[in-house]
């Protein structure tokens, strides 16, 4: 039987490291952004986009290229939130200041929406993946750690298998196995 090897092991978890690593690398220069990706936490953009919809964002838009009724991302670092909000106004334009609403709220919220700069501005909307709902609520602590268990023995349970089906064919011809006799 062939011996599984932590060196193996450490092989494979590296090749699976750096698969996963290309692909958000790779993802981060399409979409220009060094997190494409947000979950929707609040009700505030429904019907346009629900609670736990998944959101790309594309930062190569320019805070000076958005325009009303654009949905961004800014950061509010005063509650420590990012937020997701449509374009309603623009304040000022040297510098550049704009307005932002969210769609179910009946008007902007001072000290949220408004004023919004460049310094907060993250990126536009490009894309809302809608009903995965119990895909993100799968991904919140602690079900996330067991899924990367679920992963790793996965990984493990392949390399005992793996090992098996090389010892197994290392036997002669025919099926016999060389170290015992034929009855007869």
């Amino acid at each position: 039987m062939a011996k599984i090897t932590p060196a193996r092991v450490l092989k494979d978890l590296l090749i699976i490291a750096m698969s996963i690593a290309v692909v958000w690398l790779g993802m981060q220069f399409f979409f220009g952004t060094t997190n494409p990706f947000y979950v929707v936490v609040s009700g505030s953009m429904i019907p346009v986009i629900d609670v736990y919809d998944i959101i790309v964002v594309q930062e190569r838009h320019s805070f000076e290229d958005v325009g009303i009724g654009d949905i961004i991302v800014f950061n509010r670092p005063e509650i420590k939130k990012v937020v997701v909000h449509r374009i309603v106004s623009v304040t000022n334009e040297d510098p550049r200041e704009v307005r932002t609403k969210g769609d179910n709220n009946p008007e902007s919220i001072p000290g949220i929406d408004y004023p919004i700069t460049n310094e907060e501005y993250i990126g536009r909307v490009m894309y809302t993946a809608s009903h995965v709902e119990y895909g993100t609520k799968l991904i919140e602590p602690p079900v996330n750690f067991a899924i990367i268990a679920l992963v790793l023995g996965v990984v493990a349970v392949w390399h005992v298998t793996n090992a098996r089906k090389i010892a197994g064919t290392k036997a002669e011809p025919g099926g016999d196995r060389p170290d015992k006799a034929k009855s007869g």
